[in-house]
């Protein structure tokens, strides 16, 4: 399989312009210029694609859409563009190492490749395009202005941001079923034996998704983290051990509920209910 390290590789084997600059390009497509790629490959970088009225030619009867596709270095991209050349649009490419010096900027989106695409209305079309006018307005200028540039790159993630809340919610049966499946996991890892405390990589792991894509759905649909669903539905664990298995002391709860060190699930509990495993105990004992 053929991985492009750079842009200029990348660029030149599909028919884009040369880039300007190593670590950020940013350009227009010319559609009847594109090469169709005819193996699948992977580049080395972070690419955002944004293709305006964008129609396949395997489905020739479906209505032209406006998306925005994401690559990371670890993506296949498919062989082929299957566009018809009637589209417009736009790309941002981003190498690892201002990724990394700006990660802060970038957030989560660019690993949602493997899922799905951000579908833009005409409006939400409109406003990327404009965002975009003045990123290639600042990239075609000298370097002097490489602040300037990194600003409307980060207004443009956070549209991206925007936009996939509003796409959350306008189809939520899709994405209530990735919160049904990750509530029932969770059931299902205390219903066996645990030897350690589960976290957000191990469901993203089991529902064939990436943790930034499967804690950003959790956060919409029930206003709390990946990471805080998982702690109470431990503390609720908790709570049933303390209350229904007394003879479990909490050195053995805190064994059962995958705590590595006891003393590490007494300080979890205390922050988290205001009462230490003992004082819980001894508290629900005494209303009942």
């Amino acid at each position: 399989m053929k991985i492009y390290k750079d842009f200029v590789s990348y660029n030149q084997a599909i028919g884009l312009s040369k880039p300007l600059d190593n670590d950020i390009d940013v350009g227009y497509y010319d559609p009847p210029k594109i090469v169709i790629n005819t193996d699948p490959v992977k580049v080395d970088f972070y690419r955002i694609s944004i293709k305006i009225k964008y129609k396949r030619k395997s489905t020739p009867n479906t209505a032209p859409v406006s998306a925005v596709f994401f690559n990371t270095p670890d993506l296949i991209i498919e062989p082929g563009w299957d566009a018809e050349p009637t589209y417009t649009g736009m790309y941002l490419q981003l190498s690892k190492k201002i990724i990394n010096e700006n990660r802060f900027l970038f957030k989560t989106y660019l690993d949602y490749g493997r899922h799905e695409a951000l579908h833009l209305t005409d409006d939400e079309a409109e406003e990327v395009a404009a965002v975009f006018k003045l990123m290639i307005k600042y990239y075609e200028n000298d370097k002097n202005h490489f602040g300037v540039l990194l600003s409307y790159v980060n207004v443009l993630v956070s549209l991206v941001e925007a936009f996939y809340k509003r796409q959350f919610s306008t189809n939520p049966k899709q994405y209530n079923r990735v919160v049904t499946d990750f509530q029932q996991s969770l059931i299902d890892y205390y219903n066996e034996p645990v030897k350690q405390l589960p976290n957000v990589q191990y469901f993203a792991d089991r529902l064939g998704v990436t943790a930034n894509y499967l804690g950003d759905i959790i956060k919409h649909f029930t206003q709390k983290s990946a990471l805080e669903n998982i702690h109470d539905f431990i503390i609720k664990r908790a709570k049933e051990l303390l209350v229904e298995n007394q003879k479990l002391n909490t050195t053995e709860i805190a064994y059962e509920l995958g705590f590595e060190y006891p003393n590490y699930f007494s300080k979890f509990f205390k922050k988290q209910v205001n009462l230490t495993p003992k004082e819980f105990r001894l508290q629900a004992i005494s209303k009942n």
